[in-house]
Protein backbone atom coordinates (compact mmCIF):
# COMPACT_ATOMS: atom_id res chain seq x y z
CA UNK A 1 0.00 0.00 0.00
CA UNK A 2 2.89 2.45 0.40
CA UNK A 3 4.11 1.68 -3.12
CA UNK A 4 2.52 1.97 -6.04
CA UNK A 5 2.65 -2.20 -6.93
CA UNK A 6 0.91 -2.71 -3.77
CA UNK A 7 -1.42 -0.53 -4.14
CA UNK A 8 -2.30 -1.62 -8.00
CA UNK A 9 -2.45 -5.43 -6.42
CA UNK A 10 -4.62 -4.26 -3.47
CA UNK A 11 -6.79 -1.32 -4.53
CA UNK A 12 -5.83 0.02 -0.79
CA UNK A 13 -4.03 3.35 0.21
CA UNK A 14 -2.58 4.85 3.45
CA UNK A 15 -3.86 8.52 4.47
CA UNK A 16 -1.94 9.15 7.51
CA UNK A 17 -2.31 12.02 10.34
CA UNK A 18 -5.05 13.53 12.35
CA UNK A 19 -6.09 16.16 9.60
CA UNK A 20 -5.73 14.13 6.57
CA UNK A 21 -7.79 11.07 8.28
CA UNK A 22 -10.63 13.29 9.33
CA UNK A 23 -11.35 14.73 5.92
CA UNK A 24 -10.59 11.18 4.35
CA UNK A 25 -13.30 10.48 7.09
CA UNK A 26 -15.67 13.02 6.20
CA UNK A 27 -15.53 13.34 2.27
CA UNK A 28 -15.52 9.26 1.82
CA UNK A 29 -16.80 7.28 5.12
CA UNK A 30 -17.41 4.46 2.89
CA UNK A 31 -14.34 4.14 0.92
CA UNK A 32 -12.23 3.30 4.82
CA UNK A 33 -11.48 0.15 5.68
CA UNK A 34 -10.03 0.78 9.11
CA UNK A 35 -8.23 2.74 11.33
CA UNK A 36 -5.29 2.22 13.42
CA UNK A 37 -4.28 4.66 16.31
CA UNK A 38 -1.71 4.82 19.06
CA UNK A 39 -3.12 4.27 22.34
CA UNK A 40 -1.67 7.74 23.56
CA UNK A 41 -3.68 9.63 20.80
CA UNK A 42 -6.88 11.51 21.80
CA UNK A 43 -8.91 12.50 18.95
CA UNK A 44 -11.98 14.73 18.92
CA UNK A 45 -14.18 12.62 16.17
CA UNK A 46 -15.41 10.02 15.17
CA UNK A 47 -13.08 7.41 13.64
CA UNK A 48 -14.34 4.51 11.02
CA UNK A 49 -16.23 1.42 12.45
CA UNK A 50 -13.30 -0.89 12.10
CA UNK A 51 -10.35 1.01 15.01
CA UNK A 52 -7.34 -0.91 15.99
CA UNK A 53 -5.83 1.01 19.16
CA UNK A 54 -2.11 -0.04 19.35
CA UNK A 55 0.37 0.73 21.46
CA UNK A 56 2.58 3.95 20.72
CA UNK A 57 6.02 2.05 19.52
CA UNK A 58 3.92 -0.75 17.46
CA UNK A 59 2.46 2.50 15.31
CA UNK A 60 5.64 3.88 15.08
CA UNK A 61 6.66 0.75 12.95
CA UNK A 62 3.46 1.33 10.86
CA UNK A 63 3.75 4.85 10.02
CA UNK A 64 5.49 6.03 7.00
CA UNK A 65 6.09 9.61 8.96
CA UNK A 66 9.20 10.06 11.42
CA UNK A 67 6.99 11.89 13.39
CA UNK A 68 3.90 10.37 12.77
CA UNK A 69 0.79 12.54 14.73
CA UNK A 70 -0.42 8.46 15.72
CA UNK A 71 -3.16 8.20 13.29
CA UNK A 72 -3.43 6.10 9.92
CA UNK A 73 -6.15 5.00 7.78
CA UNK A 74 -6.33 2.19 5.22
CA UNK A 75 -8.57 3.10 2.48
CA UNK A 76 -9.47 2.18 -0.88
CA UNK A 77 -8.70 3.40 -3.95
CA UNK A 78 -11.98 5.03 -5.82
CA UNK A 79 -13.00 4.26 -8.66
CA UNK A 80 -14.03 7.09 -10.88
CA UNK A 81 -16.47 7.27 -13.60
CA UNK A 82 -15.93 8.85 -16.71
CA UNK A 83 -18.66 11.36 -17.88
CA UNK A 84 -18.76 15.02 -18.98
CA UNK A 85 -17.76 17.36 -16.63
CA UNK A 86 -19.62 19.32 -14.73
CA UNK A 87 -16.63 22.43 -14.59
CA UNK A 88 -16.44 25.59 -17.28
CA UNK A 89 -12.94 24.69 -17.51
CA UNK A 90 -10.39 22.18 -16.58
CA UNK A 91 -6.91 22.04 -14.54
CA UNK A 92 -4.69 19.89 -16.08
CA UNK A 93 -1.48 18.70 -14.36
CA UNK A 94 1.29 17.29 -17.49
CA UNK A 95 3.85 15.32 -15.74
CA UNK A 96 3.75 16.57 -12.22
CA UNK A 97 6.08 13.62 -10.26
CA UNK A 98 6.40 16.12 -7.21
CA UNK A 99 3.90 14.54 -4.76
CA UNK A 100 4.40 17.66 -2.60
CA UNK A 101 3.52 19.52 -5.74
CA UNK A 102 0.84 17.18 -7.07
CA UNK A 103 -1.09 17.11 -3.72
CA UNK A 104 -0.70 20.79 -2.96
CA UNK A 105 -2.61 21.26 -6.17
CA UNK A 106 -5.24 19.15 -5.51
CA UNK A 107 -6.22 20.47 -2.52
CA UNK A 108 -5.88 24.14 -4.04
CA UNK A 109 -8.19 23.33 -6.92
CA UNK A 110 -10.70 21.52 -4.50
CA UNK A 111 -10.10 25.18 -2.48
CA UNK A 112 -11.01 26.57 -5.58
CA UNK A 113 -14.36 24.50 -5.93
CA UNK A 114 -13.71 22.28 -8.73
CA UNK A 115 -14.60 19.11 -8.79
CA UNK A 116 -12.27 17.42 -10.91
CA UNK A 117 -8.74 17.06 -12.50
CA UNK A 118 -6.90 15.62 -15.57
CA UNK A 119 -3.42 14.50 -15.44
CA UNK A 120 -1.33 12.88 -17.63
CA UNK A 121 0.63 9.54 -17.28
CA UNK A 122 4.26 10.57 -15.92
CA UNK A 123 2.27 12.09 -13.11
CA UNK A 124 2.96 10.85 -9.47
CA UNK A 125 0.32 8.34 -8.50
CA UNK A 126 -2.58 10.33 -6.54
CA UNK A 127 -2.88 8.05 -3.80
CA UNK A 128 0.36 8.11 -2.89
CA UNK A 129 0.71 8.56 0.72
CA UNK A 130 2.78 11.86 0.41
CA UNK A 131 0.35 13.07 -2.05
CA UNK A 132 -2.87 12.19 0.19
CA UNK A 133 -0.71 14.31 3.08
CA UNK A 134 -0.15 17.39 0.63
CA UNK A 135 -3.95 17.22 -0.90
CA UNK A 136 -5.34 16.57 3.12
CA UNK A 137 -7.48 13.94 1.28
CA UNK A 138 -8.43 16.35 -1.43
CA UNK A 139 -8.27 12.96 -4.33
CA UNK A 140 -11.64 11.31 -2.09
CA UNK A 141 -14.15 14.19 -2.68
CA UNK A 142 -12.83 15.31 -6.47
CA UNK A 143 -12.71 13.27 -9.60
CA UNK A 144 -9.44 11.80 -11.19
CA UNK A 145 -9.05 11.17 -14.86
CA UNK A 146 -5.55 10.09 -16.31
CA UNK A 147 -4.41 10.26 -19.95
CA UNK A 148 -1.74 8.53 -21.56
CA UNK A 149 -0.41 12.05 -22.96
CA UNK A 150 -1.62 15.29 -23.51
CA UNK A 151 -2.67 15.12 -27.21
CA UNK A 152 -5.20 12.50 -26.19
CA UNK A 153 -6.67 14.22 -23.16
CA UNK A 154 -7.36 17.37 -25.29
CA UNK A 155 -9.05 15.02 -28.11
CA UNK A 156 -11.54 13.80 -25.20
CA UNK A 157 -11.70 17.57 -23.97
CA UNK A 158 -12.97 18.51 -27.17
CA UNK A 159 -15.60 15.81 -27.66
CA UNK A 160 -16.79 17.16 -24.54
CA UNK A 161 -17.30 20.73 -25.69
CA UNK A 162 -13.68 21.93 -24.60
CA UNK A 163 -11.89 24.49 -27.10
CA UNK A 164 -9.97 26.90 -24.94
CA UNK A 165 -6.47 25.14 -24.75
CA UNK A 166 -3.60 27.17 -22.65
CA UNK A 167 -0.41 25.98 -21.73
CA UNK A 168 1.47 27.40 -18.56
CA UNK A 169 4.87 29.28 -19.72
CA UNK A 170 6.59 31.42 -16.78
CA UNK A 171 8.53 33.71 -19.38
CA UNK A 172 6.08 33.96 -22.60
CA UNK A 173 2.40 33.96 -23.35
CA UNK A 174 -0.80 35.99 -22.99
CA UNK A 175 -1.16 37.90 -19.91
CA UNK A 176 -3.06 35.20 -17.06
CA UNK A 177 -5.02 38.73 -15.39
CA UNK A 178 -6.26 40.19 -18.96
CA UNK A 179 -6.75 36.88 -21.03
CA UNK A 180 -10.80 36.91 -21.67
CA UNK A 181 -11.38 33.30 -22.54
CA UNK A 182 -9.04 31.63 -19.93
CA UNK A 183 -11.86 29.77 -18.41
CA UNK A 184 -14.18 30.02 -20.70
CA UNK A 185 -15.05 26.12 -21.80
CA UNK A 186 -11.13 25.87 -21.45
CA UNK A 187 -7.76 23.77 -20.20
CA UNK A 188 -5.30 24.99 -18.08
CA UNK A 189 -2.75 22.91 -18.29
CA UNK A 190 0.57 23.44 -15.96
CA UNK A 191 3.67 20.82 -16.23
CA UNK A 192 6.58 19.88 -14.16
CA UNK A 193 9.29 22.15 -12.52
CA UNK A 194 11.65 19.78 -14.70
CA UNK A 195 10.15 19.45 -17.63
CA UNK A 196 7.48 21.64 -18.01
CA UNK A 197 4.15 21.55 -20.36
CA UNK A 198 4.46 19.38 -23.07
CA UNK A 199 3.32 20.81 -26.55
CA UNK A 200 0.51 21.00 -28.27
CA UNK A 201 -0.61 22.16 -31.61
CA UNK A 202 -3.69 25.27 -31.27
CA UNK A 203 -2.48 25.71 -28.02
CA UNK A 204 -2.04 29.27 -26.44
CA UNK A 205 0.78 29.82 -24.05
CA UNK A 206 -0.52 32.24 -20.73
CA UNK A 207 2.01 33.21 -18.04
CA UNK A 208 2.13 35.25 -14.89
CA UNK A 209 3.61 38.75 -15.14
CA UNK A 210 6.67 39.23 -12.69
CA UNK A 211 7.70 42.40 -12.48
CA UNK A 212 10.95 41.10 -10.34
CA UNK A 213 12.11 39.11 -13.38
CA UNK A 214 12.62 36.00 -11.09
CA UNK A 215 13.44 32.74 -13.49
CA UNK A 216 9.57 31.00 -12.50
CA UNK A 217 7.49 30.12 -9.59
CA UNK A 218 7.26 26.65 -7.90
CA UNK A 219 4.72 24.60 -10.23
CA UNK A 220 1.94 24.41 -7.24
CA UNK A 221 2.44 28.11 -6.82
CA UNK A 222 1.97 29.31 -9.84
CA UNK A 223 -1.46 26.80 -9.75
CA UNK A 224 -3.30 28.84 -6.62
CA UNK A 225 -2.49 31.97 -8.57
CA UNK A 226 -3.95 30.72 -11.61
CA UNK A 227 -7.07 28.47 -9.62
CA UNK A 228 -7.54 31.63 -7.60
CA UNK A 229 -7.52 33.92 -10.47
CA UNK A 230 -10.48 31.81 -11.64
CA UNK A 231 -12.23 32.30 -7.89
CA UNK A 232 -12.02 36.38 -8.69
CA UNK A 233 -13.36 36.03 -11.63
CA UNK A 234 -16.37 33.87 -11.00
CA UNK A 235 -17.33 35.96 -7.52
CA UNK A 236 -17.38 39.28 -9.48
CA UNK A 237 -19.83 38.11 -11.99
Amino acid sequence: MYSRHGRKKTSLCVCEGVRCCEELLLAAPALVKFTVCRESLQLDFKTSSVTYVIADHEFAKLAATVNSQGILCVAEVPEFATFKPGDNFLFVLDRVGDPGNFGTILRTAKAAGLNELWYTAGSVDPFNDKTIRSAMAAQFSMRLRVFPDLKTLSETAGEYGFKNFYLTDPHEGVDLFTEKGLYEKSLVIIGSEAHGVSELDDAKRVTIPMPGKFESLNAAQAATIFLFEYVRRTKRT
